[in-house]
């Protein structure tokens, strides 16, 4: 390596949003106070929640595209479910702004590495091949199954629910012949892939890495475990006032659904081509924290993180400009993430700015992390802070400043935090490119 460290910078912005599929629509959103949470109809174990809407997975979805790509795509959407779909088309929106494809890049020199939460297939799958085995009695016949229910399947279903398949399906469609990884850690997954992307071009293995994350929480299965097993708001009188990062009167996560993605960069590479620059990364880091009954330490996790990437930046916590939490709206994790960042920056000189995308969007799984870092860049072009939806009582168990309005600066630099239920934390460290 050389003796000089190469700096990596952010060169391409990708997303899909209950908010929107653009930086325009999402910065609006936030900056305007709109919610993506909506009532739903659908059968469902919850009565509210923040889906894309605008994402249809049909092609025109996907960006511009130029006609042999389109065509890939096209062909490819049969074995791609929701959470995939929305994967592929954040990135490849990524790459077209950030302008690669008219780059002259070696293939080698280009990874991805995309986070994504656990995939399930949807009931619909097996339904065919269940009714095939049903007797004359209304039971199902297990000893059936192979032989009959089997063949009601498709023979490709399982390609549809992997998680590593949007960076297959997007190394295949973008010939990008470099490093290639998925990750699977939920909430956590946005931060880890940028982190492990910005390793890999720090060591000199890449020169340009494509970073995404998908994820759901609207999904049949997926939706019946967080009810079963998390803190939900599964209905709300008003349900644009249902989520509330950090609120006296919060009462659970609305579940949501979206992808972001974004493009890293060398930054010599970058400035080479006269690629628009949103941000550079400084430093990322991982910890997982559990007790010795396993149970999960939200706390210390994010602790950790916190202050691993002030270590690896060199950063003061009086140097940051503002964290962008990860704003659960649960009971727990909410005062777990308070605590933490007071854990880090409660002696600063004056208090640390804290937001929350979560307000308006929800969770959207591991796509949250993500379209939540996209936020804060947008928020350095604009030279402020989106105000926290329905942050409007402050709780005393949770010592952070909450931004509630729009005339709070953004800084020089933020820290993206995200953290899981299993105690799983990541963060990200960008600053503003000088």
């Amino acid at each position: 390596m050389s003796s000089t460290p190469r700096r990596i910078v952010i060169t391409g912005l990708g997303i899909i949003s209950p908010l929107g599929s653009t930086k325009q629509s999402l910065w609006e959103g936030l900056s305007q106070g709109r919610s993506g949470v909506q009532r739903l109809a659908n059968s469902l174990p919850v009565r509210i929640g923040s889906p894309c809407p605008q994402f249809t997975g049909e092609i025109d979805n996907f960006g511009e595209l130029d006609k042999e790509t389109k065509k890939n795509i096209r062909k490819g959407l049969k074995v791609m479910c929701r959470e995939c779909q929305m994967g592929v088309a954040a990135a490849q929106w990524a790459l077209a702004d950030a302008t690669l494809k008219s780059a002259s890049i070696a293939p080698e020199r280009i990874g991805i590495s995309f986070g994504a939460d656990y995939m399930l297939s949807l009931p619909e799958e097996f339904t065919e091949g269940i009714v095939r085995c049903v007797d004359a009695q209304g039971e199902f016949q297990f000893s059936r199954w192979g032989n009959e229910g089997m063949a009601k399947m498709s023979p490709l279903w399982l390609l549809k629910y992997l998680p590593n398949m949007p960076a297959s399906h997007l190394a295949i469609y973008n010939d990008f012949r470099g490093p290639n990884n998925s990750l699977t850690l939920r909430e956590a997954s946005a931060n880890l892939a940028l982190g492990e992307a910005f390793q890999i071009i720090l060591r000199d293995d890449a020169d340009v890495m494509l970073v995404g994350a998908t994820g759901t929480r609207l999904h049949t299965m997926k939706t019946i475990h967080a009810v079963q097993q998390e803190e939900v708001c599964a209905d709300h009188e008003e349900p644009a006032a249902a989520s509330r990062p950090f609120d006296r009167h919060r009462n659970g996560m609305v579940l949501g659904e979206g992808a972001a993605a974004v493009v890293l960069e060398e930054l010599s590479f970058a400035q080479a081509r006269g690629a628009t620059i949103y941000g550079e990364v400084l430093a990322a880091a991982s910890s997982a924290v559990a007790g010795p009954r396993l149970i999960a330490d939200r706390r210390q996790a994010m602790q950790n993180v916190l202050k691993s990437v002030l270590r690896s930046s060199g950063l003061s916590p009086d140097a940051v400009g503002h964290v962008h939490a990860h704003g659960l709206s649960t009971r727990t994790c909410d005062v777990d993430e308070s605590r933490a960042i007071d854990d880090v920056f409660g002696r600063r000189d004056a208090p640390l700015p804290v937001v929350s995308a979560k307000g308006h969007l929800g969770n959207l799984g591991a796509g949250s992390g993500l379209i939540e870092l996209i936020a804060s860049l947008l928020a350095f072009e604009h030279t402020t802070l989106f105000p926290t939806l329905n942050g409007t009582a402050p709780d005393p168990e949770c010592p952070v400043s909450v931004v509630r309005d729009g005339e709070v600066p953004p800084g020089e630099n933020f820290i993206n935090l995200s953290v899981t239920p299993q105690g799983q934390a990541s963060a990200a460290l960008v600053r503003r490119f000088v």
